[in-house]
């Protein structure tokens, strides 16, 4: 990891943190390219919010080092904080003041921000995430979707390089969530890098060009999504009335994680050609009635790479 690697915009080598003997993350190397949206996925107590704080700076890494838009933090945070939008852990604002109060009280938090334009920014924020009708009203009567559309503003009150949201469509109906992952697609295709945490795979399948997966806080994939379906080990699928000989020909072949439901049998195909499989099937007087290659499906891929079932839903 180099501070002059201009493709990374967010790096990290070796990141832990530790809790007592509870190890949360465990020496993750992180590489996100500028101008991605970057899946950070896992299921929930993966590690991933952990992960965010540390980059963030909101907590100290136990072990490791790391690099947002090329400058070491924690010694580069007063430089690259300003050009880094987020939202973690859900949005926390004052209830007694309206949305837009509370945009204005952050606005003028912010030293970069100029005061003279505040309204506008203020304005085009609320516009952006679809709170403009609502900027009068009380923070503490806004529904749960509010709240994270309100958090989504005032990561944008600014112009950002980099924008790191964990789970941003928490709390939102569907027209809300297509709404934030269309945001989310118009702020890449401006140049904007995002970094988005879920545990939704529908999000990652949409919007998302690069993916990192968690799972007890090991990085256990990262790379580009096109490239991890790629990756995706094919299996044969037989429909058939003698399912146990089916499976016994597929085991015999070498085909492994041999699945058996009813009157269908599939099995990891590896390199073996298909047509071996239905020759041997016939020779052995299994009757075929069906068969298939299926590539795995993206849910697929994640749980054999964590063992564990995500949320598809979105």
């Amino acid at each position: 990891m180099s501070s002059d690697d201009p493709g990374l915009a967010i790096a990290s080598r070796g990141l832990t943190k530790r809790f007592g003997r509870q190890v949360a993350v465990n020496g993750i190397d992180l590489a996100v390219p500028r101008g991605a949206v970057y899946g950070f996925l896992g299921p929930n107590g993966s590690g991933k919010t952990t992960t965010i704080r540390m980059l963030l700076g909101l907590i100290r890494p136990s072990a490791g080092r790391h690099e947002l838009l090329g400058r070491h933090m924690p010694t580069g945070a007063g430089a690259v904080l300003p050009r880094v939008g987020s939202l973690v852990e859900g949005p926390a604002f004052h209830p007694y003041l309206s949305g837009g109060a509370n945009l204005r009280r952050l606005d003028a938090a912010d030293r970069t921000a100029d005061p003279a334009t505040a309204a506008h920014r203020i304005h085009a924020a609320l516009e952006r995430v679809g709170l403009q009708a609502a900027a009068g009203k009380r923070y503490r009567a806004y529904s749960l979707g509010m709240r994270q559309r309100l958090a989504i503003a005032a990561a944008l009150l600014s112009p950002r390089e980099l924008l790191i949201l964990d789970e941003p469509t928490n709390g939102l109906d569907p027209q809300g969530t297509r709404e934030v992952r269309s945001l989310i697609t118009a702020l890449a295709a401006e140049g904007a890098t995002v970094m988005l945490s879920t545990h939704l795979l529908s999000e990652v399948e949409q919007i998302c060009s690069h993916v990192g997966v968690m799972h007890l806080g090991r990085l256990v994939a990262q790379e580009p999504l096109a490239q991890l379906r790629a990756d995706a080990v094919p299996r044969a699928r037989v429909e058939t009335t003698r399912a146990d000989d089916a499976a016994r020909v597929l085991r015999e072949l070498g085909l492994e994680d041999i699945e058996v439901r009813a009157e269908e049998v599939s099995g990891v195909l590896g390199p073996l050609a298909p047509e071996k499989v239905i020759t041997a099937l016939v020779y052995e007087g299994v009757p075929v009635r069906g068969f298939g290659i299926v590539a795995p499906d993206l849910e697929d891929v994640f749980v054999s790479l964590t063992g564990e079932g995500f949320d598809v839903s979105g």
